[in-house]
């Protein structure tokens, strides 16, 4: 999901409901940084696109920065998934602490970061690596991993690449935080806000397979190009979702399918 489309998915989805108006931030931030891993990889020539989102580490001192990858593309394992940095250790760790890009040609032969992740980099045969933090003000909403299978210097021309991808992402991330912190406007009649039929009518196994990728933040052609169908179709079986669970748009739809159980 880019910024405009981020923005027009929140605009879409404003709510009265201050609580709902949070969680749908949250969607659009899910959404965002998880193209934002396989962006780097599909437009930049990264083999690993990776995401560090900031949250309280377990054990860490009050205060302390820290972040958890949450995000990936390209990987073959999983010993970088849901991986603890906590600020200043690794590459990602030293971006999340200085608060700038920073790039090595060879992770593994680099003197100037630390070595607790080699095992885990070691694993995905990465070498050249490039990590960008996204940064609003003084905000590190998180930090962008581009990585390459293969010892090379970076190059201008890259790290530009996913400088503009991360400050896409940063602008569409700044504006969740902030919609979701807006005074709730006047209270519309009741009547107005879109409430799930009960019962639900049962989903077909291809709604409810188009669902689950929507629910991720694919777009309409990602999801036809993962399970070999046509944009209308997939069209045709959100709607048909939509119209099922009562809900007006694909950020409503996501939403009240996680509610309901309907996906993860």
């Amino acid at each position: 999901m880019t910024g405009p489309e981020a923005a027009d998915t929140l605009t879409a989805a404003r709510t009265d409901d201050p609580e709902l108006a949070v969680r749908a931030a949250e969607l659009v931030r899910d959404a965002v940084l998880g193209d934002l891993a396989r962006r780097v990889v599909a437009e930049c020539g990264a083999d690993v696109g990776l995401v560090g989102v900031p949250e309280p580490l377990p054990g860490s001192r009050p205060g302390s920065e820290g972040m958890v990858l949450r995000h990936w593309a390209g990987t073959r394992a999983d010993l970088l998934h849901d991986v603890p940095v906590p600020a200043g250790l690794g590459l990602g760790g030293r971006a999340l602490a200085e608060r700038a890009p920073t790039w090595v040609p060879d992770y593994r032969a680099a003197t100037t970061i630390s070595h607790h992740y080699d095992a885990a980099v070691a694993a995905e045969d990465l070498y050249a690596m490039l990590t960008v933090p996204l940064m609003d003000g003084g905000t590190v909403h998180g930090v962008v991993y581009a990585s390459l299978r293969t010892v090379v210097p970076f190059g201008d021309v890259r790290i530009c690449a996913v400088g503009k991808l991360a400050a896409a992402a940063t602008r569409a991330l700044a504006g969740a935080a902030a919609w979701s912190r807006e005074e709730p406007r006047p209270e519309r009649p009741r009547s107005q806000v879109p409430r799930p039929t009960a019962p639900v009518p049962p989903l077909t196994r291809r709604e409810h397979e188009v669902l689950r990728w929507a629910a991720t933040g694919r777009t309409n052609p990602e999801i036809a190009a993962q399970l070999g169908l046509t944009c209308n179709t997939v069209t045709g079986y959100l709607k048909s979702a939509m119209h099922k669970l009562g809900v007006r748009n694909r950020t409503e739809l996501a939403l009240t399918a996680k509610e309901s159980g309907l996906v993860s």
